[in-house]
């Protein structure tokens, strides 16, 4: 018999219970008990963005949280953030559009957190996207594309 709590969450709009070990950090659990290997390990420390999720609502980095925090919560993950059918959020096409990405990695935890940015922070311009986005690294790029795409991201997002 198992030691380990079991949680309930909700991720992706859809309810999962699993038995969970007490210090299973959060992006773990996505990628490994889920598959939703969208979210992406960078760096372990909470530092690059890659691992970002939104928790209630919310961009955290999924690596410095434990599952067992998240009992009860929201969670979504890249995959869930677009619409069903097929069709992107507008975060997503606004950075296919705009060419904000070039390896990828980082691309995932970057459209969470650029969702966030819009919902929550309203940050249009670039000093204040480069300011929100400041958690969140990318080792390609200068940014430049990915600023771009935000603000026509927020622009769509605003139809």
């Amino acid at each position: 018999m198992s030691s380990h709590p079991t949680i309930s969450l909700k991720v992706n709009g859809r309810t999962v219970t699993r038995e969970v070990a007490p210090d299973r950090l959060l992006v773990q659990f996505l990628r490994e008990e889920l598959a939703l290997t969208g979210t992406h390990i960078g760096c372990d420390t909470s530092q690059c963005g890659a691992c970002t999720v939104h928790l209630n609502g919310h961009a955290v980095k999924s690596c410095n949280i434990l599952a067992v925090q998240v009992a009860g919560a929201e969670v979504t993950t890249i995959e869930g953030l677009a619409p069903a059918g097929g069709e992107l959020h507008p975060m997503q096409a606004a950075f296919k559009e705009c060419h904000g990405l070039q390896c990828g990695f980082c691309t995932p935890g970057m459209v969470m957190s650029a969702v966030d940015l819009v919902q929550h922070h309203r940050c249009s311009s670039e000093t204040e996207i480069r300011e929100g986005l400041e958690g969140n690294l990318c080792r390609c790029t200068g940014y430049h594309n990915i600023v771009r795409a935000v603000q026509a991201g927020a622009q769509a997002m605003a139809k």
